[in-house]
């Protein structure tokens, strides 16, 4: 009888934590994509639910670099995040312009990072006045920006209520 008691509870132990780890993989994804140099403009953006998170930019020098994007959701839905970051740490490329926009969600915080912490390294953020936070986009400043970038993070308020 323990037997069968005990592989009840394990039954019900690997339901129940696959269903968490469901859950928790349905509220953050993370996807890679290039960073291409040559002037252009270039857009990359990642939906969850209908909430979104788009980045666009246009860079110069070297060759292609591996970024990732991660967008999740908070347990209560109220929060959305987005990050957008190499994660080999420094960029050597030169961004000529940036935007990140969230799309469903109001920006209660962002930072942007002309390195990131990888390598021994440590997060250096970009000074205040490289660029601007508004209430859905994070924008480089023309005249400002020192054409540094290397990890961007923002997390925005949705406009999910409880009833």
């Amino acid at each position: 009888m323990a037997i069968i008691n005990n592989l009840s509870f394990l039954a019900l132990l690997v339901v129940t934590l696959t269903v968490a780890l469901a859950s928790a993989d349905d509220r953050t994804k993370t996807v890679e994509f290039n960073v291409k140099p040559g002037g252009e403009v270039h857009m990359f953006s990642e939906k969850m639910r209908e909430y979104e998170c788009s980045f666009t930019y246009a860079s110069q020098g070297g060759t292609n670099e591996q970024w990732l994007m991660s967008v999740g959701l908070s347990d209560d839905d109220g929060l959305f995040s987005c990050s957008v970051w190499r994660p080999q740490g420094k960029s050597y490329l030169f961004f000529t312009q940036f935007k990140a926009e969230l799309k469903g969600a109001k920006i209660e915080y962002a930072s942007a990072y002309s390195q990131t912490a990888a390598g021994g390294q440590r997060d250096v953020t970009l000074r205040e006045d490289e660029f601007t936070v508004g209430d859905s986009t994070v924008t480089h400043k023309d005249g400002k920006f020192r054409a540094e970038l290397s990890k961007l993070t923002i997390v925005g308020r949705t406009r999910h209520n409880e009833l």
